[in-house]
């Protein structure tokens, strides 16, 4: 007689409890890293522009400039660096199908035949024994794994983190790229004004040079006149030839970060530097975590480490599949589709890790430090990210007040020039004195170039600081903390 109904599933807990009580043993969960909150996440009062807002997503179009924007377009298309990027993702991807595929039903069609001969000394007596036998065997196998405990959930959660992790990897390459881009474009512009500046002031110190020239030759003035305007006409003859070479460079920079196309460059012209004004947000908060590509990037893989620690510890529970097969296996070929051939099997397989030496024990450890490590390069990536904001914001801010001084010196040294020409116009001064002035200008000038190509590079420096025009959405934070052991067929919050 069978046992009730009520009976048997008592045998079941009772044999489920045994199973539990058997497996390995769990270790304790650590209190893991605190994680950092960009709630808070303020700028100094002190650090403030005249224009509030964040970065466009084609935050370079407001530079007006078309040059700039066909190399960002090509660059975008085309550079290795993003390349590189693209094919990550691609592998993050191709695992998430590997762990997609490891989830659910299973399907196999297994066809084998063999011919044996059998020992005539063996374990079989003839008439097997010393007999050869052909074995043709055809059988379609299937199996399906319950995942009672959340394992191949949280392995796919894992894999998925890493796809999204790979998504805002390519989006901060992309930030990278332009910054790149637009920073190296406008140091070839910077480098292209100011050497077009020194070689006006060389003109202007030839002609010094000249003149000094004829008034040491009149006895109106001492050699040391002639060598000091010698000694400066070197210099800027120096100068010349070193942004000329920095222009060289900064070409080559350029074109690398297009691809290395030879005709990228081919018809790129000197350009005004712009003016054009950046802008810093009142407030960061989470703003900024939405904006950074990076910290999205730093966020997903921490909460896919957490789902790491899910399937190790899931891995302590017993495993349950269910496995079945279909087929014919005959002795005889010509028998092999006969109804007698047929065979089949149905069953359950229990898993069950009682002792292994520590091995799910250390790969539990090793997922729950590497969480940490995720938490901690999300934290110092929240720190960075609040740092180069503010830094690049004071730096523009300072430049902006140089700015202004260093305008009010060209307008003194313009006012001079236009005294020293008027002078020289009615005959109360010598040519000299007006040289002098225009000399004293173009340098004012070349000055006011150096610095304003430092202002267009620190207003990039902030642009990418402020996430380039990148925007996601923030999901939910990921937890910071480990929940207690998870029952069976849970999984970890996340």
């Amino acid at each position: 007689m069978f046992p009730s109904s009520p009976s048997r599933l008592t045998a079941c807990a009772v044999a489920l409890l045994a199973c539990l009580a058997g497996c390995a043993p769990m270790p304790p969960a650590q209190q893991p890293l605190p994680q950092r909150d960009l709630a808070g996440a303020q700028l100094s009062a002190s650090i403030h522009l005249a224009r509030e807002g964040w970065p466009d997503a084609r935050w370079w179009s407001a530079f007006g400039d078309p040059q700039l924007d066909a190399l960002m377009a090509q660059a975008l298309q085309a550079a290795p660096t993003l390349q590189v990027a693209a094919s990550r993702i691609d592998a993050a991807r191709s695992t998430l199908q590997q762990q997609h595929a490891a989830d659910g039903f299973g399907v196999d069609l297994n066809a084998a035949t063999n011919r044996q001969r059998y020992s005539s000394n063996g374990l079989f007596p003839a008439p097997i024994g010393g007999s050869i036998y052909n074995e043709t065997t055809l059988q379609a196998q299937a199996s399906y794994d319950f995942d009672w405990w959340g394992l191949h959930r949280a392995q796919i959660a894992a894999a998925l983190g890493e796809v999204n992790a790979r998504k805002a990897d390519y989006a901060q390459a992309e930030r990278s790229l332009s910054a790149a881009v637009a920073g190296s474009y406008f140091n070839l512009q910077d480098e292209w004004a100011r050497l077009d500046s020194v070689r006006k002031l060389i003109g202007v110190q030839e002609t010094l040079l000249q003149d000094s020239k004829r008034r040491v030759a009149q006895g109106l003035a001492s050699i040391d006149l002639q060598h000091r305007a010698d000694a400066s006409l070197a210099d800027s003859r120096r100068l010349a030839a070193d942004l000329d070479a920095q222009a060289s460079r900064e070409r080559e920079a350029l074109r690398a970060l297009l691809g290395d196309n030879g005709d990228a460059l081919a018809d790129l012209k000197p350009r005004p530097l712009p003016d054009v004004a950046a802008s810093l947000p009142s407030t960061l908060g989470m703003e900024l975590l939405a904006r950074r590509a990076d910290l999205q990037a730093a966020r997903w893989r921490v909460e896919a480490s957490l789902s790491r620690i899910d399937a190790a510890r899931a891995a302590f529970y017993p495993d349950i599949n269910l496995k079945a097969f279909f087929g014919v296996d005959s002795l005889a070929l010509g028998d092999l589709l006969t109804a007698g051939s047929r065979t089949f099997f149905v069953g359950p397989a229990l898993s069950l890790p009682l002792f292994d030496s520590g091995r799910l024990q250390a790969r539990l450890g090793a997922e729950r430090v590497a969480h940490d490590g995720m938490i901690a390069d999300y934290n110092q990536a929240v720190v960075n990210a609040v740092r180069d904001v503010a830094q690049e914001g004071a730096t523009l801010q300072g430049l902006e007040h140089q700015l202004t001084q260093q305008a009010q010196m060209e307008q003194a040294a313009s006012a001079l020039l236009g005294s020293a020409q008027r002078k020289f116009d009615h005959g109360l001064t010598d040519r000299a004195s007006v040289l002098d002035a225009q000399t004293g200008l173009l340098r004012q000038q070349e000055s006011g170039l150096q610095l304003r190509g430092r202002q267009l590079q620190t207003e990039i420096a902030l642009t990418k600081a402020l996430g380039g025009g990148f925007r996601q959405e923030p999901s939910q934070p990921p937890v910071t903390a480990l929940a207690t052991p998870l029952a069976p067929g849970q999984t970890q919050t996340q």
